[in-house]
């Protein structure tokens, strides 16, 4: 029995390896069985039994949780002491200069513990406002996640757990609190009412929150912050015939309300031309702040000898002189920047100079191509970009039927920001397009389901000795060398499984692009959902099937026909791992997301060694992180599912769970409100999809429990929970058809409505035209009272204030559209364009791509005056705005961070 008892350790320490060699631990259990263990007549049965009811539920939960406290104390001491020296990566949303004043965060105080009250009175629809509509429905999630498990604390604690602890299944410790620890078959009626409620709740707070998200958007969607925009009131139509690639066929369809097209281009020839003038462009630049920094560096090595202190020009026309005279007086020519044309064995030449000639020859071969692209002579390919003059126009064509023949001008989109558009995406015909379906949804399944193969690969490496054991033709591996074998079992294995899970994320997003997904939000929402299914089978179902299993394996290999009844006795101590799992996420997650001690190390190190150019410099210092919502949503939405499915068998985990995830929420809110940016907007639409996703938590416990009373023989129960999976199938179909055309479309009921509304406001608020009254919300805080909370100019709220309750059951009352379109900001930015932006808007990038502006330092001796002056010729050159120190240092004002290299950015 040792071997299985090894393995049966090995598992419950969920070791990968175990689970890879269980196969080969079935064929040799039947020779650890002795005929009495079958029987049941063995005498060691009884201490056995006792052995198993001795379970260290209790001291495994202490040991994971000490640990794991500690760890957290100190990142959030680490935390609390860094972000009061490195501004730039614990608040940079309130300061930074590339964002403008009305995108910036409060100031917090520069105390230990002081800056917590401001952070508290700050509202989540400061990041509605301020930053996307996706990172506040982040916050929304994770709060409504933690309420949800606390009301299933007051809904199952005070039933559930007297109930099981004097259920008689001679359970110890957490285990004492399950469903295993109850014989009485006539219990399980309480189980069965107790998920009525609980589960019902559930799928109310998904009906609630669906309804809250509707009304949301459509506030969102229909605000002039939104409407006013380009993408608001453009169609992308995708697998467009031939014959429909036609501009004036397109305005007869369409009719006046069109007011541009864009029809697509094949770009590989100018895309390749501009990625080559870029790169070289990008090469002269660090080739001549090289030059620059040389020059300076060997000015200041003079003055510490005694030599010339100074080389200034002393007239413009010294600066126009021969290209290179000013530097090569402190610079030889066999100092300046070469590189070889090929790698090794090309030619060597003067980088400056090749590079200005290399410009010269692409700069005006890319502007001529993008003229002919511009004049409608480049190739088309089947998609098009369609503007309307209003929203609704564009909504209309949206929600028709554009083409007579099925798969034809769709799939259409509407509000596609032009940066996230995947433009290699967009040659793809309805044909390729089905067939890239099929080909990626299958590997992801594929991929999902065998992903435990790489896992206990890993696993395996981990625990080569007990393979060893097991397998003795592996006894070669012995004869490793102690350090070796020590690498290959410790450090290797969790390098591995880093890079692998590091990788994930990445292949369904690729999975995504290759799919066809014609922008980045598009993606995200794919891979929302494949991730999702990822955590669900490989994170949670494999895990507790497997511990399940595992904690009773020995029984059944011999004496298989208890199967049933120990698995039903197995199956709720797993999650014992889950109490302990939601300690960990709960206490590493949160402290680890504030502290970031990672982001933190690559920028302070990172930055002084790569950072060789003005531009590089700026990109590190004013470039925030941003969250993938694809794979942000389904780790938190899984955490739920786990809690939900546990609910009713282990109520203590919904204890844990709503302490994790409000943490985690609270990290989350930090970070959002003072840290991150929101690069891919899906308009929230990731929302109605986690809520979507949550009630597989429901849908898990009703199965578990009907499984589970079938296996004690309870036909009661059983027959209720069926009932009641019949019950919410049938309202979960039913919600989904009602809301699911206005999670995808905006109603014309609703737009004369907001018209009337901004009419009226507009003639309340004439005297405060400034926006910015006095005492509003937010006030002290330094908050934009027009921006950042329901406004003073919007007259009196629709509604009497209603008390908490009245308010929760009737949403769609007292969270309708006129009560949320309070939270959207008006006169959060101008919405206007200038006419080139409105002509290349929709252009793939190439056509509309200027030629770069180029940023060196400025010295001085006035080399970069003069390479401005010549490389001018070619090129726009700037030296305003970056330096070197007196020791040679190369800066720029970070302080404004306004370079000549700054856009502003365009609210497309």
């Amino acid at each position: 029995m040792d071997t299985l008892n090894a393995f049966n350790s090995a598992i419950q320490r969920r070791s990968p390896s175990a689970l890879i060699l269980e196969h080969v631990i079935l064929r040799r259990a039947p020779a650890f069985c002795t005929k009495t263990d079958v029987a049941g007549d063995n005498p060691n049965a009884g201490s056995a039994q006792e052995e198993e009811n001795n379970d260290p539920s209790l001291s495994a939960f202490i040991s994971t949780l000490v640990p794991t406290l500690i760890i957290a104390l100190v990142f959030v001491t680490l935390f609390l002491l860094l972000r009061r020296k490195f501004k730039r990566n614990y608040e940079p949303r309130t300061f930074l200069g590339s964002l403008r004043p009305q995108e910036r965060s409060p100031t917090l105080p520069n105390g230990l513990l002081n800056w917590f009250g401001t952070f508290s009175k700050v509202p989540d629809s400061f990041v509605l406002n301020h930053q996307s509509l996706d990172a506040f429905l982040l916050l929304r999630y994770l709060k409504i996640a933690s309420a949800t498990c606390l009301v299933g604390c007051c809904i199952t604690w005070p039933v559930l757990f007297p109930i099981n602890i004097t259920g008689g299944g001679g359970q110890k410790q957490l285990n004492l609190l399950s469903f295993g620890n109850v014989v009485d078959k006539n219990r399980y009626y309480a189980h069965a009412f107790v998920a009525w409620i609980f589960l019902g709740f559930v799928f109310y707070m998904v009906a609630r929150e669906s309804i809250y998200y509707v009304n949301l958007r459509q506030a969102y969607l229909l605000s002039p912050l939104y409407s006013n925009r380009m993408s608001s009131r453009t169609v992308l139509f995708t697998s467009v015939p031939q014959e429909y690639l036609d501009e004036g066929l397109l305005r007869r369809m369409f009719g006046r309300a069109l007011k541009n097209i864009w029809i697509a281009n094949d770009c590989e020839e100018i895309e390749q031309l501009v990625e080559e003038r870029d790169a070289v462009a990008m090469k002269l630049e660090v080739a001549e702040t090289k030059l620059i920094k040389l020059a300076n560096t060997n000015r200041l090595k003079s003055m510490k000898k005694g030599g010339q202190s100074n080389g200034a020009l002393s007239n413009e026309a010294e600066a126009n002189g021969e290209s290179g005279s000013v530097a090569a007086k402190w610079v030889p020519t066999k100092k300046r920047p070469t590189h070889r044309l090929k790698p090794l064995i090309g030619k060597k030449v003067d980088t400056i100079n090749w590079c200005r000639s290399e410009l010269e020859r692409l700069i005006p071969k890319i502007d001529a191509l993008q003229a002919t692209h511009r004049a409608g002579n480049g190739k088309f390919i089947p998609s098009v970009f369609v503007e309307f003059y209003r929203q609704s126009e564009a909504q209309s064509a949206f929600q028709s039927l554009t083409h007579h023949h099925a798969l034809h001008m769709a799939p259409r989109f509407i509000g596609v920001n032009p940066d996230e558009v995947i433009w290699k995406n967009l040659k793809i015909t309805w044909k390729s397009r089905v067939v890239r379906n099929i080909l990626t949804i299958s590997f992801v399944i594929l991929l999902i389901v065998f992903w435990s193969i790489p896992v206990g690969f890993v696993g395996i490496l981990s625990n080569i000795k007990s393979l060893i054991e097991l397998a003795p033709f592996l006894e070669f591996l012995n004869k490793i060398p102690t350090v070796i074998f020590g690498l290959i079992q410790g450090l290797l294995p969790a390098v591995l499984l880093a890079v692998l899970m590091a990788l994930l994320p990445i292949i369904l997003r690729l999975m995504a692009k290759l799919g066809g997904a014609p922008s980045l939000s598009a993606v995200e929402l794919r891979t929302q959902n494949s991730y999702f299914g990822f955590q669900v089978v490989q994170v949670f179902l494999i895990t507790t099937l497997t511990s399940a299993a595992s904690a009773s394996v020995t029984s059944i290999l011999c004496k298989p026909t208890d199967a049933p009844n120990l698995l039903a006795t197995n199956l709720p101590k797993a999650s014992n791992f889950y109490i302990a799992y939601f300690v960990l996420q709960g206490l590493t997650i949160s402290s680890g997301a504030l502290l970031g001690i990672v982001g933190l190390i690559l920028f302070r190190v990172l930055g002084k060694f790569l950072d060789t150019t003005p531009r590089k410099m700026y990109k590190r210092w004013s470039t925030l992180s941003a969250l993938g919502w694809g794979t942000i949503f389904p780790v938190y939405t899984n955490l739920t599912v786990i809690a939900i499915t546990y609910s009713i068998i282990a109520p203590l985990v919904l204890g844990f769970a709503t302490i994790g995830l409000y943490l985690i929420y609270l990290a989350y809110r930090y970070n959002l409100l003072f840290v991150t940016d929101s690069r891919v907007d899906t308009k929230g639409l990731v929302y109605p999809r986690a809520l979507q996703q949550t009630t597989t938590g429901a849908y898990l416990a009703i199965v578990c429990l009907i499984g589970l009373f079938g296996i004690k023989a309870a036909p009661g129960p059983i027959v209720l929970m069926v009932v009641f999976l019949i019950f919410v199938v049938l309202f979960h179909i039913s919600l989904n058809t009602a809301l699911d055309p206005l999670l995808k479309y905006l109603p014309k009921s609703l737009e004369a409505e907001e018209q009337s509304l901004l009419a009226a406001e507009d003639g309340v608020a004439a005297p405060h035209s400034s926006g910015t009254e006095k005492g509003g919300h937010g006030a002290s805080l330094g908050i934009n009272s027009s921006t950042d909370s329901p406004r003073k100019d919007l007259g009196p709220a629709p509604h009497k204030k209603p008390n908490f309750i009245t308010k929760f059951l009737r949403p769609d009352l007292y969270t309708d559209y006129h009560t949320l379109r309070r939270l959207v900001p008006r006169g959060f930015a101008d919405i206007v364009y200038d006419p080139v932006t409105e002509r290349d808007a929709y252009y793939h990038p190439s056509i509309s791509s200027p030629t770069p502006l180029l940023w060196v330092p400025r010295d001085s001796m006035g080399v970069s005056r003069q390479e401005c002056y010549h490389s001018g010729k070619v090129i726009p050159m700037s030296d305003e705005g970056a330096g070197f120190d007196e020791k040679g240092k190369l800066t720029w004002d970070y302080e404004t961070a306004r370079p000549p290299i700054w856009q502003e950015k365009i609210y497309y």
